[in-house]
């Protein structure tokens, strides 16, 4: 089992108040992101020996939290400040052929039986400033886009797609709402604050912290400071690192 993460990570804490329950990893450049204990697991419920793990920083899983890994054949991407409930559940894969006359897999009977192959989906990925309430379940092969909120208990079926800033719920998961106009956020995704350094984030706390629903010419205003506080640290800095599953930003 292989877990990526950022460039800059510096260890786990062992005296964080997550310590107890989760392992907690640290970075150089500031922030923590959480694994509970567990949360990496096969369908015999042991940790597995195949499959990867991404997650950037200052993201994290409640307690109780698993993702189910099936062969080593679907990885399960998250990017950052990513925010996730008690218990919830990421389903990579256990699928079994539905095409054929049983789904029952014959080779477990042993007695030189053989079943097809079971179907595979994709990988699964939660990109960035995603949050998702307790006891959410995800199926194999989705994709939760920027900015999203998953409802508690929602169910988010096979090859889910979002759109970004949606609010879904229900089972299965259906879009409530939006969380800003339009324009609002398209600026936001043209900002992409995430893929800021922490430092950046900590001098612009203060932008974070404003009602972005109030007044929608007040909400691009601040994204319009936002952007070209990002402008003015990269003409100094450059690009920030970008984390990325592989050679595809998450």
């Amino acid at each position: 089992m292989e877990i990526i993460t950022e460039d800059d990570y510096a260890g786990l804490l062992d005296d964080h108040p997550r310590s107890p329950n989760a392992a907690v990893l640290s970075f150089s450049s500031g922030g923590v992101s959480c694994i509970p204990h567990g949360f990496l697991s096969n369908w015999l419920e042991q940790e597995p020996e195949a499959g990867t793990f991404y997650i950037g920083r200052c993201s994290g899983f409640g307690i109780g939290s698993i993702a189910k890994y099936d062969a080593g054949l679907q990885s399960l991407c998250v990017g950052r400040f990513v925010s996730g409930g008690l218990r919830l559940r990421f389903l990579l894969n256990g699928q079994h052929e539905s095409k054929t006359i049983s789904t029952y897999m014959f080779s477990i009977a042993r007695m030189s039986m053989t079943n097809a192959p079971p179907p595979q989906y994709a990988d699964s990925i939660v990109r960035n400033d995603v949050w998702i309430g307790d006891e959410a379940m995800m199926l194999g092969g989705g994709i939760i886009e920027n900015g999203c909120i998953i409802g508690a208990r929602s169910l988010l079926p096979p090859n889910f797609r979002s759109e970004p800033y949606g609010i879904y719920a229900g089972s299965p998961a259906r879009l409530i709402r939006f969380r800003f106009p339009e324009a609002v956020r398209a600026a936001l995704l043209d900002l992409a604050w995430w893929e800021m350094p922490m430092s950046w984030i900590r001098d612009n706390n203060d932008m974070f912290l404003q009602d972005m629903t109030a007044d929608e010419g007040r909400a691009l205003e601040i994204i319009a400071r936002l952007k070209e506080s990002r402008r003015q640290h990269e003409a100094v800095h450059g690009k920030p690192a970008i984390f990325a599953a592989g050679d595809v930003p998450i």
